[in-house]
């Protein structure tokens, strides 16, 4: 795209947004950029939440169809668009609410935790919803011995490191784009950049974990990486979040720890899809009034928590 036409589309974009009393959430795996028109940039709960104190009218989500869905949960009375309707999560889409009922049905009176990376009526099964940065501090905080995880066994099974003294069942489910990051390339560029410290998501392989020296959330990743006096890191998540580090922090360096670490469902949004949202107010996103209520509910006890 040339620059001119860029400029033109933002200026649109940003006119639209005052016209249409909107506002923009780009999640930080995004195409970065997005954060040019983006009114919050971050992690999904936390741009729904900051959303929903806004006065917004319409929500525009540069994200994938459960971040959208869960702006809308938590703000019912807003509209809420979704640039481009066939974004998805492969994890989020490795359950649905059948599929969780059958798995409560084998360990009958289990606590289900569900990641805050799920569908809306995945959510409404569930007792409480967690983040990856609350994961711990939620189960922590049952007093059930036996807990259900869903629907990501590699932040069930973080969790289950973390909390021996609890029996941690998790489904099946995974993220593609964490999963692919390997220990061996992690060991390789640690063998180049021996001063690098090591910071990895917990959605990665456990054998991933076990060499970060720091583990953490998309958020916790970024404020490690200003609190800490280290000058070269090693970065173990979606390839979005190194580019927002390298432009935000020149003066340090950062290695990606897999090229491979890239989710092709965040990366189709672009500028255009924004204003083509804005302009035609597609794609809404509705959510049964019953499950929203239900989901809810498992949301506002994680923040109670």
């Amino acid at each position: 795209m040339a620059i001119t036409d860029k400029i033109d589309i933002i200026n649109k974009i940003n006119r639209l947004k005052i016209e249409k009393k909107a506002v923009i959430l780009a999640h930080c795996y995004q195409n970065i950029e997005i954060d040019e028109v983006a009114d919050f940039v971050g992690d999904s709960l936390g741009l729904s939440r900051q959303a929903a104190e806004t006065d917004a009218t319409i929500i525009v989500f540069a994200g994938v169809y459960f971040m959208a869905e869960t702006a809308k949960i938590l703000s019912p009375d807003k509209k809420v668009l979704l640039p481009r309707l066939e974004s998805g999560c492969l994890m989020a889409d490795m359950i649905n609410a059948e599929e969780l009922r059958a798995f409560k049905a084998q360990y009958p009176g289990a606590p289900v935790v569900c990641y805050v990376n799920s569908t809306a009526e995945v959510k409404a099964e569930s007792d409480i919803c967690c983040t990856s940065a609350n994961a711990v501090q939620v189960v922590e905080s049952l007093p059930d011995k036996r807990i259900l995880f869903v629907p990501d066994r590699g932040l069930g099974a973080y969790v289950a490191s973390q909390l021996p003294d609890k029996e941690i069942i998790c489904f099946s489910g995974y993220c593609p784009t964490h999963m692919r990051i390997r220990p061996e390339e992690i060991i390789e560029k640690k063998e180049k950049f021996p001063e690098a410290e090591v910071l990895v998501h917990p959605e990665c392989h456990t054998a991933v974990i076990n060499l970060a020296d720091f583990t953490g959330s998309t958020t916790g990743i970024i404020k490690r990486v200003k609190e800490s006096s280290a000058d070269t890191f090693i970065i173990a998540t979606e390839k979005g979040v190194i580019e927002r580090l390298q432009r935000d922090y020149p003066e340090k360096m950062f290695i990606l720890a897999s090229e491979k670490a890239i989710c092709e469902n965040m990366k189709w949004t672009r500028l255009e899809d924004i204003l083509l949202s804005l302009e035609t107010e597609q794609f809404e996103i509705s959510v049964d009034k019953a499950i929203a209520e239900k989901a809810l509910i498992s949301i506002d006890r994680m923040l109670n928590v």
